[in-house]
């Protein structure tokens, strides 16, 4: 054991070259996750009604984002697979095809925003919910153009493997967005007490900075010369096809998927306010856990990506199985903590907020231990979707997770609790079994190997069959 360990770490693709890669990307998220948790301790402190109203308007706003954020994303991995295959000159006008689908999304974020009060008129929560989730979503909608300029020109990064840069932006902006949390929401340093409204603008603002960092970065000299980042500023025709045609069904995967969690929590919603409020404390905690793997996430994308482009699917598939034994690590971690001291995460909301808001952290501390069941297995998914997507299989994923999401999760979730009136346990355990359901089906995708021979970039070589290593087996 003690070899195999020693020679994983130093091996191409082990995990010395992973964490190298990926301690960054997953400091990154985490500070996302960080911005997010504190976001919803100070609206616990301002008033139950506005946590109780970010969760589903956060939720609904990022429906609309999850698609623009999944297509720019997959810049990364156009960027991953022409420098494997040594083509940097491409790696601009890639970028600059993200630009220009950050245009676009900004002027959806616009008419979506007019119709904020019809959308949660139909909602139909209670009124005092409902004005304050018209307000988040509203003005949420108005920061998407910059949210996802930023994802796109970040991948710029991240697809080279330049991740501490990904990270001083990051964490950059989400000290400025908490900094502008606290001030906008209770009115200190001279700003206005907006409440619910000053989080939303928080948000918006740090996004801009983040975006506007992105691009004083991404445009110095050297980048100019060896990738094309300013002469490449043309729209490709070609180019974005083949990014509308990989990245389309990624983000379509995102958005449908994250349509079904937010029929889930509109469901839960339907239950009571008590539980509505006790599964936005438990999500807002396991993000903690669950956006830090997304940032592993993009690192083994990055790292098959780099080796699909030199044609090496072997060291693909090493560097996923490294990501996972990773992954089961960190996420074996969090469910021992969730199991043995749920407290030390629900500790922060309590400190300023009211009595009401002891019910729901007792009913939450329960939430966490549904939580804790299926934390493995979402490393699993997490992974191995990864990995798909860094090859380019992202029809399947596509349609897999939406069949998943909604006929496993969201319908039996709606008609347990339409027919029978069942128990916010029991609507948490359909969101369990589709977790654990959609780990088991990639991982059997994977291990099919039809993304062996998948590419997203054009004028790919034949892939050579390549004599066996004589190290260890890349599938173990």
């Amino acid at each position: 054991m003690i070899h195999y360990l020693r020679h994983r770490w130093a091996a191409d693709g082990g995990y010395r070259q992973f964490l190298t890669l990926a301690i960054p990307l997953i400091l990154s998220t985490a500070a996302w996750s960080v911005q997010h948790f504190v976001d919803r301790v100070f609206l616990a402190w301002y008033s139950t009604e506005a946590l109780a109203a970010s969760l589903p308007a956060g939720m609904a706003n990022f429906v609309i984002a999850s698609f623009f954020i999944g297509m720019a994303s997959y810049v990364n991995t156009f960027v991953a697979q022409y420098v494997g295959a040594r083509r940097p000159e491409r790696v601009g006008p890639a970028v600059w095809q993200g630009a220009y689908l950050a245009i676009l999304s900004g002027l959806v974020g616009l008419g979506v925003a007019w119709q904020s009060s019809a959308i949660f008129d139909f909602v139909g929560h209670d009124v005092a919910i409902r004005d304050e989730e018209v307000v988040y979503f509203r003005i949420l909608c108005y920061g998407l153009f910059p949210l996802i300029l930023a994802t796109t020109i970040s991948c710029f990064f991240s697809g080279r493997g330049q991740t501490l840069t990904v990270l001083a932006v990051n964490v950059s902006a989400t000290a400025l967005n908490i900094a502008l949390d606290y001030g906008l929401i209770f009115g200190h340093w001279g700003l206005p007490a907006w409440g619910i409204r000053g989080a939303a603008w928080a948000t918006n603002i740090a996004a801009l900075f983040s975006a506007v960092l992105f691009i004083a970065l991404m445009l110095q000299r050297r980048y100019r010369d060896e990738f094309a980042t300013l002469r490449g500023w043309r729209p490709d025709r070609d180019l974005f096809r083949r990014l509308v045609r990989f990245g389309g069904p990624n983000g379509l995967n995102f958005m449908f998927d994250m349509v079904g969690f937010s029929f889930f929590i509109l469901v839960v919603g339907h239950k009571g306010i008590l539980e509505l409020t006790a599964t936005n404390l438990a999500f807002s905690i396991n993000s903690l856990s669950f956006m830090p793997l997304m940032g592993g996430a993009i690192a083994v994308s990055t790292m098959v990506g780099l080796r699909l482009g030199r044609d090496d699917p072997d060291a693909a598939e090493y560097c996923t199985w490294t990501g996972l034994h990773l992954a089961l690590l960190y996420m074996g971690i969090m469910v021992l903590a969730y199991l043995s001291v749920p407290q030390l995460f629900l500790m922060p909301y309590g400190l300023a907020a009211g009595a009401d808001l002891d019910e729901a952290t007792e009913m939450a501390t329960l939430l966490l231990r549904v939580v804790a069941l299926y934390c493995l297995f979402d490393a699993v998914y997490i992974v191995f979707t990864a990995a798909l997507k860094g090859a380019g299989d992202t029809r399947y994923i596509m349609y897999v997770s939406i069949a998943l999401s909604w006929f496993i999760m969201a319908i039996p979730a709606i008609i347990a609790l339409t027919y029978f009136d069942a128990s916010i346990y029991v609507l948490w355990a359909f969101l369990c079994a589709y977790i654990i359901i959609a780990s088991i089906t990639f991982y059997l995708r994977f291990r099919a190997g039809r993304w062996r021979t998948m590419r997203v970039i054009e004028d790919v070589r034949p892939i050579e069959k390549k004599p066996p290593d004589s190290g260890i087996r890349a599938g173990h």
